[in-house]
């Protein structure tokens, strides 16, 4: 369920309230994408065999929003900042409650979607002992 949030979460970010996003942004989405396909037929089919291969994409995107929200919130990682052109990746859409951005909800829905996917891969290996 949580892919499906991503997913259209992004959608409403860029299309609806027109934020342009950043390079970090479109290399979320690169992995993101994929990522609400395969989990979306892991519910349909064998969804145990998924982690193979939504875990690594999932582990991936949790590191570049990581990465976007240190650049966004700590002084000294804007000093990396890859933007060059375009909108800068240190750039808030938004700020609720003073810390909550675009790149930190994308930290915490793939880092749940992370823990789900190994707490499937533990539940796996449980049920082939």
């Amino acid at each position: 369920m949580d892919f499906i949030i991503v997913s259209l979460g992004s959608l409403y970010f860029s299309e609806i309230m027109h934020f342009v996003p950043c390079a970090l942004y479109w290399y979320q989405r690169i992995f993101m994408f994929p990522l609400a396909i395969i989990l979306g037929v892991a519910v349909f089919k064998d969804g145990i065999s998924a982690y193979r291969y939504a875990l690594p994409l999932s582990i991936m995107d949790m590191f570049i929003s990581g990465y976007h929200t240190m650049i966004q919130k700590v002084p000294y990682f804007q000093e990396f900042e890859m933007c060059t052109s375009g909108v800068p990746c240190s750039t808030d859409y938004i700020n609720w409650l003073g810390f909550i951005t675009i790149p930190i909800l994308a930290l915490v829905a793939f880092s749940i979607i992370t823990v789900s996917l190994f707490i499937l891969l533990f539940k796996k290996d449980s049920l082939s002992n």
